[in-house]
């Protein structure tokens, strides 16, 4: 199957590439910065889908700062995991399409979107979710997502430069030029300052 091909008309190369200046300027000021603190919570949530561990006591540790980003880095599936848990209800959209394709791209490095994975299945229900007008007949991200890390033939620890890939392609697809509170883009965006916080972490001395 060929690369998914544009799903809204595009913005000019010009106004494209100014956007895609700013990426990491929002990202690092807005959306990774403020929403921090909120999706180390979140990542929580991530931690507990990988391993199954959901019990009480590891949810409350879990919930500590400190402790969380000692239980290792975020891979690209499981920040899409996050998005079934932070904005699974909403209808699959071709914004969202979009960003999910670019992380789909970045966990496997394959120029083509994987049949049968979560880029597809995606781009299926942004398409059937835009001929119906109710809500609760259209396709929700947590049906394409809940599972993301097994429908991906490879993954990866998210990187800053994901993070601003996929920014970029929920911006250019998106009607208003935004990303949306708890969705691909913020959960990408929020998993990879926690790894970028976990290498300074890893690599900085100890004390005695």
């Amino acid at each position: 199957m060929s690369q998914l091909q544009p799903m809204k008309p595009q913005l000019g190369k010009e106004a494209q590439d100014s956007h895609e200046n700013v990426v990491a300027h929002v990202q690092e000021n807005k959306d990774l910065d403020v929403q921090v603190h909120k999706d180390l919570n979140e990542e929580s949530q991530v931690k507990n889908v990988k391993g199954g561990r959901k019990n009480s006591e590891q949810a409350a540790a879990a919930s500590s700062g400190e402790q969380m980003l000692n239980q290792g880095h975020i891979t690209i599936g499981e920040a899409l995991e996050a998005t079934a848990l932070t904005a699974g209800s909403r209808p699959v959209d071709y914004s969202d399409a979009a960003a999910i394709q670019a992380a789909e791209v970045r966990a496997t490095g394959r120029t083509n979107i994987v049949p049968g994975g979560v880029a597809a299945a995606a781009q299926s229900a942004a398409t059937r979710n835009a001929r119906l007008t109710r809500d609760d007949e259209k396709t929700k991200l947590s049906e394409i997502l809940a599972e993301a890390t097994s429908k991906l033939p490879a993954d990866k620890p998210v990187t800053r430069r994901d993070a601003e890939g996929v920014i970029g392609a929920e911006l250019r697809n998106d009607p208003n030029l935004t990303t949306r509170p708890g969705g691909v883009a913020a959960s990408l965006a929020a998993a990879a300052r926690i790894n970028q916080i976990n290498n300074v972490n890893q690599n900085s001395p100890r004390k005695e």
